[in-house]
């Protein structure tokens, strides 16, 4: 019986992501720094995956934290951390769009990694199939990319997604089918294949 009180005494519960961010909210900008380290690789895979550039990503990331702590008294009790953190990764995207003037990132897949599924070493055909599949989702306007990456990476249904988009669970599926026929016939396109 000691074990456990011993056991329970000694763990320390692990605040959640909306307990840190109501404490930054308050005032207390340290309480980023776990949040930083929960979800800093993840906002760089989605930024990169959005931009296909790395140092731009790497900087996005850390436009993120800062807009964060900046508008931390828009996130409210009642809301879901991730769909708000995800806002405002895909407003830093747009913002990083507006000044480099380009909504499309170019089809020949420099500067892209790991935003396919990453390919086997000894499959070449897989290799050529996961760099046609990049340099499509690249070419696909910014607001059809971002669902795709949302849906396939981030959030599981689209009640979610809706949240971090801001706007209805039916034009989160309308964007959704769109995206993926375009990404289709991109992905088509770039491979030369004729839609049947």
């Amino acid at each position: 019986m000691d074990e456990a009180k011993n056991a329970t005494r000694g763990t320390v519960a692990t605040p959640s992501d909306t307990e840190l961010m109501r404490e930054v909210r308050g005032g207390r900008a340290g309480a980023l720094a776990p949040l930083f380290e929960r979800h800093h690789a993840r906002l760089y895979r989605f930024c990169l995956r959005m931009t296909g550039n790395r140092p731009a990503s790497e900087d996005l990331v850390q436009d993120v934290f800062m807009r964060m702590l900046k508008y931390s008294r828009t996130f409210k009790d009642e809301m879901s951390f991730l769909p708000w953190m995800f806002r405002i990764a895909r407003n830093a995207c747009a913002d990083h769009w507006r000044r480099t003037a380009a909504d499309r990132m170019p089809a020949d897949g420099r500067d892209v990694e790991d935003i396919a599924e990453p390919a086997d070493e000894e499959s070449g055909p897989r290799d050529e199939r996961a760099e046609l599949i990049q340099r499509a989702l690249l070419a696909l306007p910014a607001e059809r990319r971002e669902v795709l990456l949302l849906s396939r990476y981030e959030f599981k249904t689209y009640e979610e997604i809706a949240r971090a988009l801001g706007c209805s669970v039916g034009a989160v599926k309308v964007r959704a089918h769109r995206a993926i026929k375009q990404l289709r016939e991109v992905y088509l396109e770039l491979s030369r294949e004729v839609p049947i």
